[in-house]
């Protein structure tokens, strides 16, 4: 899916607020009296909860926090919470001694002059704003009268990507204090199952750590429970601060036994799409840095260690180049060569040798690089079934040669046309990264930020190995003509290894019972189409409340007490229970378009003799042994098939021989057996008639 953007929340409250007698003066200092363990400042925060839901990479998490004034007089009390940058809020409530004010969630631009206005005027006003790497922080405060409470409650969802294998769900732990409730507790439900959960705190040892959390999965359903207790909050043994200031990441993958998997649900569907095992495209790539002034001490330097562990990881199949730019721009080569133990050790000399000079000609260090790969399919010095990427890095903004951002756009926009992607990495903080964005948005690429840290070098690194093993180019998805509608993107230029494709849409008819969904795409060897066959027909498992909704794409077994259903992809479900008791549901399946038959299921009993004498019904009244005998074998109307005169139950019936599968050797194919079918729908052999059987509806 396309990321979705970030909506900011204006918290304004009720004007009974403000007239509530609620000073908005300086604080006052806290009385002499004995205050609870964990109090700061006359405010304790006594609990706070994360709560996780997370369906098919959608997550659900609701934040809510708790807090009491135990000082004499009013005081102010702030809610922070930092939430990924792909994340958008919901919902935001704060209450107060029972009463409840709602947020109201608005766009980035509307909410700065709501709350700007909210701040002029006295009322209490939360914004969210950029706070580090990967998050946004939200903020808000409101005076509390003494002895009064407060509760915070914010809703945040996002739609967790796949990044090296592995979905990350990353949450910011800062409670500031001891708390005394305090829990992050996470539900994953992945129709695909969960092939591996984790969970890890950047805050806490591995010991304590393990003490805290608790962690399992099984099937489709996985659950991390991370709940200190105030001893292990303590940041030393007899220390009244937290060390719980850091991050709490959960990460896990899910069973891959095909490519895709769509996923429908009231008329909209998700497909994803995550093959494996296929043999990595070779890669031209281009490196253009910028190396003017402002690029001297330690950014040039991290750069450098970072191109020389890239080359440590490039393929002897890729091929590559390096293009500098300042005030000019220079070339370690005229053209792309291969990344021969040579070559790559020719270039490292080269990198060890990069260092600063003047000013930023960022549209012609592009446009050097965009020639060059272009040339190099023209003139074919690459591979035939090889993919380009140009990776670009800079410090600042276009200073000399052309500097209007519109014009640098339009230019390589033009020179690209759409062949191949560009990436770009803003280093530090005095750059136009709007402009970085919009250049790599427009060119199928991305823009990431590089923060000048101690790790910078690792953050470039990291960069390069999420685009240096492509798997396919040129992907393609599509759907059958005229039955999806508001379909999301689906055209990539890339395919990554450890990544993830999201198709989203919504049926023309939500009654529409399956389809078909192709993914074509060029792989290192040869085109590929990988075809998913969609259904919307759905087996609900449940007992009370609590429902799970699988598909006949499944294969699971989902066990409870005394209890096992098991679902084998596209041929059937087999519950047993009790002493070994066993029944098969098979799901027959029809040519699509027949006149007359349409897909049905089948009921089998595979240990009838495992069953009581009291059980009765359409089947349980033959699970005992009867009399009959069959006699009189003659031509019936159909050559084929003889008629026969069978005495059972005192009736004397005539029956006609033919076959039918029995399913108690084999569960799915079945096996051929003779029998004698009754006519009149079963008059004579069943106990009372068909009818008496029939339940009209069975919810």
């Amino acid at each position: 899916m396309r990321t979705m953007w970030w909506p900011c929340l204006v918290l304004a409250l009720l004007s009974g607020l403000e007239t509530s007698g609620f000073p908005r003066s300086p604080l006052q200092l806290l009385g002499k009296r004995s205050l609870p363990e964990g109090v700061v400042d006359g405010i304790e925060v006594y609990s706070t909860k994360i709560s996780c839901k997370v369906t098919s990479r959608f997550a659900h998490n609701v934040v809510t926090t708790r807090a009491v004034n135990r000082a004499d007089t009013a005081k102010e009390v702030s809610f922070d919470v930092e939430l990924p940058k792909t994340a958008f809020i919901t919902n935001f409530t704060l209450t107060i001694d029972g009463v409840t004010y709602p947020g109201n969630v608005k766009e980035k631009e509307v909410a700065q002059k709501q709350y700007e206005k909210a701040v002029s005027q006295g009322k209490t006003a939360g914004l969210v704003k950029a706070s580090g790497r990967k998050l946004e922080k939200f903020t808000v405060s409101v005076n509390v009268a003494a002895g009064s409470k407060v509760t915070f409650e914010l809703t945040y969802e996002e739609l967790l990507k796949r990044n090296k294998g592995k979905y990350e769900m990353y949450l910011k732990v800062q409670p500031k204090q001891l708390v005394r409730h305090f829990e992050i507790d996470a539900h994953i439900f992945e129709p695909q199952g969960i092939s591996m959960l984790d969970a890890e705190a950047s805050f806490i040892t591995n010991d304590l750590l393990g003490s805290a959390l608790t962690k399992s999965f099984s099937g489709k359903k996985g659950h991390v429970s991370f709940k200190p207790s105030l001893d292990q909050q303590r940041s030393c043994p007899t220390c009244t601060d937290s060390l719980l200031n850091g991050d709490f990441t959960i990460v896990y993958d899910v069973n891959r036994e095909s490519p895709g998997n769509v996923q429908i649900v009231n008329g909209y569907f998700v497909h994803f799409f995550a093959p494996q095992g296929l043999p990595v495209v070779p890669k031209n790539i281009v490196f253009v840095i910028d190396v003017s002034g402002s690029m001297s001490g330690r950014k040039i330097q991290q750069t450098r260690e970072a191109l020389l562990k890239i080359l440590d990881d490039v393929k002897e199949d890729d091929y590559l180049n390096f293009i500098l730019f300042s005030t000019d721009v220079t070339t370690w080569k005229d053209h792309l060569v291969q990344a021969t133990p040579a070559n790559l050790k020719e270039a490292k000399t080269f990198v060890k040798n990069i260092h600063d000079q003047s000013m930023t000609n960022i549209n012609d260090g592009l446009l050097k690089g965009i020639e060059m790969l272009n040339k190099a399919r023209e003139d074919h010095t690459v591979p035939e079934r090889s993919t380009s990427i140009i990776i670009m890095l800079t410090d600042g903004d276009a200073n000399t040669g052309e500097s209007r951002p519109e014009k640098i756009q339009e230019n390589v926009r033009n020179a690209i046309g759409g062949k191949f992607p560009l990436y770009n990495l803003g280093f530090g903080n005095n750059l136009n990264y709007n402009f970085l964005e919009t250049l790599a948005l427009e060119n199928h690429g991305l823009a990431r930020r590089i923060y000048e840290d101690s790790d910078a070098n690792l953050q470039l690194q990291g960069f390069y190995e999420e685009v240096a093993n492509p798997l396919l180019t040129n992907v393609e998805v599509e759907y059958p003509e005229n039955a999806i509608l508001d379909l999301t993107r689906n055209s990539y230029p890339h395919f990554y290894d450890g990544s993830e494709i999201v198709v989203a849409g919504r049926l023309v008819d939500r009654n529409m019972d399956n389809f078909k969904a192709d993914v074509k795409g060029h792989g290192a060897l040869n085109d590929l189409t990988f075809t998913e066959e969609v259904t919307t027909e759905k087996i609900i498992l449940g007992t009370g409340a609590e429902l799970s909704t699988f598909s006949w794409l499944d294969t699971i077994t989902v066990t409870q007490t005394g209890l096992s259903v098991t679902i084998n992809r596209k041929k059937n479900m087999v519950v047993s229970f009790g002493d070994g008791i066993s029944f098969v549901i098979i799901l027959h399946q029809v040519w699509k378009k027949h006149p007359v038959h349409q897909d049905f299921l089948g009921f089998y009993v595979v240990d009838s003799h495992r069953m009581s004498a009291q059980t009765h019904g359409l089947l349980g009244q033959f699970f005992q042994p009867f009399d009959f005998k069959v006699f009189g074998i003659r031509p019936g109307s159909d050559p084929t098939k003889p008629d026969a005169t069978m005495v059972v139950k005192n009736h004397r019936l005539t029956v006609t021989r033919g076959s039918q599968k029995d399913y108690r050797k084999d569960a799915s194919v079945g096996t051929k057996v003779i029998c004698w079918f009754v006519h009149n729908n079963g008059e004579g052999l069943i106990d009372g008639v068909h009818t008496d059987y029939i339940v009209p509806s069975l919810f």
